[in-house]
């Protein structure tokens, strides 16, 4: 009982959260990084201390779901945008997505 007690739930990213964070992961240093072949347990460190250094105080877990989460809304957007016949859709943040996935987005 005890262990379920300290894993308290994060509080939900806000607007200009999620923002600070795209700006640090669009970061060239940062894209470099989590497109090579090695893990990327250090640049999520690093992304995390960028948004530490914003004034907000996300490990590099947080960071690291948060982002594969914004890739999957941003690939599932496009996905669906590629169909012929189907209505125009978008996400919350697609153009800042865009232009750091432009036609490079992995959901791994």
């Amino acid at each position: 009982m005890m262990e379920y007690q300290n894993r308290r739930r994060a509080p939900a990213w806000t607007e200009r959260e999620v923002r600070n964070l795209i700006a640090v992961w669009g970061d060239e240093t940062m894209l470099a990084e989590l497109r090579s072949k090695r893990r990327n347990a250090n640049t999520y460190a690093k992304v995390s201390k960028g948004m530490q250094d914003r004034g907000y105080n996300r490990d590099a877990q947080q960071c690291r779901v948060k982002i594969k989460e914004l890739r999957q809304a941003y690939q599932k957007t496009r996905d669906a945008n590629s169909r012929s016949g189907s209505e125009p859709q978008t996400c919350c943040f697609y153009d800042e997505l865009h232009a750091i996935l432009g036609g490079a987005a992995s959901t791994d």
